[in-house]
C-alpha cells in the first residue's frame, strides 16, 4: 500500500505528519472494533482519531483504495485465484445512524434510515465491486452498475479481464431488459424468475456471495454505518477482507 500513498511536501509548515503506517493501524482499529473516532485510545500510539479520520479522507481523495483493489485483484488473477466462469450479485441492508448521502428509509427496519451494500463477487467469493445506496433502492437497479463497475484486472498476458462468463442472481434481479444488456456484454444471465422455483437450488452456486457479506460485515464499522460522508464509508468498505 505504501507506494500508492500521496507524498507529503518536503518542506511544509507545522509539525511532521504522523507516520502513515500508524494512521493505517488506527483506521483498522476503528474499523474492526466499531468505536467512535475520538474514542481511539491514545496509549496505542496511533495518533488521535481525528488525525486518522483526516488521513482516511486524504487517501480516498487520492484514489489510493481503488488502486489498491486493482493491485490485489491483479495478484489474484496472476495466481489463478479468480474464478471468472461465474459472478454472483446480492445486497444487504445496514443501519445508518447519522444519515447522510446514500441513505434512505429501510424496508426491513421499520422505515429507519439505512443504507444497502450491493456486491458482485467472483465464483470464489472475491469482491469485485461494492456500491452503497439508500436502503430503499431496489437490487435490480444496480445490476448493470455492478457489472460495469468491475475494474480491468491485469496480471496475465493479453488484455485485462473485466467480464465474467455468467452472472448469478436471485429473484430480486429478475429483469428482462437487464438480461438483454448482459447478453450484449457477452455475459450469460442465470437469474431466477419471480413465481418460479429457484433455478440455483439451495445455495449450491450462490453461497459464496453470502460468505463474502459475512466477511465484509465482520468488520463492525461496516455492519452499522456511522459516517455521514459516503466517500469515507466507501473508503472503509475498500479495506474489506478478501476471502
Amino acid at each position: 500500500m505504501e507506494p500508492l500513498l500521496p507524498r507529503w511536501p518536503e518542506r511544509s509548515p507545522g509539525p511532521r505528519p504522523l507516520d502513515d503506517r500508524l494512521c493505517l493501524q488506527g483506521i483498522l482499529f476503528v474499523l474492526y472494533n466499531d468505536i467512535r473516532w475520538h474514542h481511539l485510545p491514545p496509549e496505542l500510539g496511533f495518533g488521535s482519531g481525528q488525525t486518522c479520520w483526516r488521513r482516511l479522507g486524504r487517501w480516498q481523495e487520492a484514489g489510493v483504495f481503488d488502486q489498491l483493489h486493482r493491485l490485489l485483484l491483479a495478484e489474484l488473477h496472476a495466481a489463478g485465484e479468480l474464478e471468472w466462469s461465474r459472478a454472483c450479485v446480492d445486497a444487504s441492508h445496514i443501519r445508518a445512524k447519522k444519515g447522510g448521502a446514500g441513505t434512505g428509509p429501510s424496508p426491513v427496519d421499520r422505515g429507519k434510515r439505512g443504507s444497502k451494500h450491493h456486491l458482485i463477487c467472483d465464483g470464489n467469493g472475491t469482491p469485485l465491486k461494492v456500491i452503497t445506496t439508500g436502503g430503499n433502492v431496489n437490487d435490480v437497479t444496480q445490476t448493470l452498475a455492478l457489472v460495469d463497475g468491475i475494474p480491468p484486472v491485469a496480471g496475465r498476458p493479453g488484455r485485462p479481464r473485466k467480464r465474467p462468463d455468467a452472472l448469478l442472481g436471485d429473484k430480486g434481479y429478475d429483469s428482462n431488459p437487464n438480461r438483454r444488456e448482459l447478453r450484449k456484454r457477452r455475459i450469460l444471465p442465470v437469474i431466477s424468475r419471480k413465481g418460479q422455483a429457484d433455478i440455483h437450488g439451495p445455495g449450491k452456486l450462490r453461497y459464496v456471495v453470502e460468505q463474502t457479506f459475512a466477511l465484509l460485515h465482520h468488520f463492525k464499522r461496516l455492519a452499522t454505518r456511522w459516517e455521514r460522508r459516503l466517500e469515507l464509508h466507501d473508503a472503509l468498505v475498500s479495506l474489506r477482507p478478501v476471502p
